[in-house]
């Protein structure tokens, strides 16, 4: 069973590490995460929660999606995995934290469930608009796919 995640501030984009191999790439991914969120209107720093725990350790996506389904104010949640360490791109597993007994039909479940991978400077654009409703996941997902490597950069 995954441990709860406490204290974690509800407009906080939050990352969690699962893959604990690689400390030098998790200190790379670490120092991307930190640099400031680019928006039109001037940057602004991160405003991120990170869960380095290895009770974490080798976590799935579905294992991770049920031990936050009760947190009501998360959309997303980003996972370091081993690709992320591995990868030229640090690019992170972006989650939609989202049951079926959250959505109204199974067509709504379909549209708005899924991951993508997203580079840690990816992160800021998915989290300011999921968090005001002015996109969701599938815009995310759709945006990806435009990438050649099928990872989300911007909007």
């Amino acid at each position: 069973m995954l441990p709860a995640i406490s204290d974690r501030d509800e407009y906080a984009a939050l990352i969690i590490r699962t893959d604990f191999g690689d400390e030098e790439g998790w200190q790379a991914v670490l120092a991307e995460l930190s640099e400031p969120w680019q928006f039109p209107d001037g940057d602004i720093e991160p405003h991120l929660h990170i869960v380095d725990d290895p009770a974490w350790a080798g976590a799935a996506p579905d294992d991770v999606i049920a031990a936050l389904a009760g947190d009501e104010d998360l959309s997303v949640v980003y996972l370091a995995d081993r690709l992320t360490m591995d990868g030229r791109d640090h690019a992170l597993l972006a989650v939609a934290v989202l049951t079926r007994e959250e959505c109204g039909s199974d067509e709504e479940f379909e549209a708005y469930r899924g991951a993508v991978r997203t580079v840690p400077a990816g992160i800021g654009d998915i989290h300011a608009n999921l968090s005001i409703a002015n996109l969701d996941f599938a815009d995310v997902v759709d945006a990806a796919r435009a990438d050649p490597a099928g990872v989300f950069r911007s909007f």
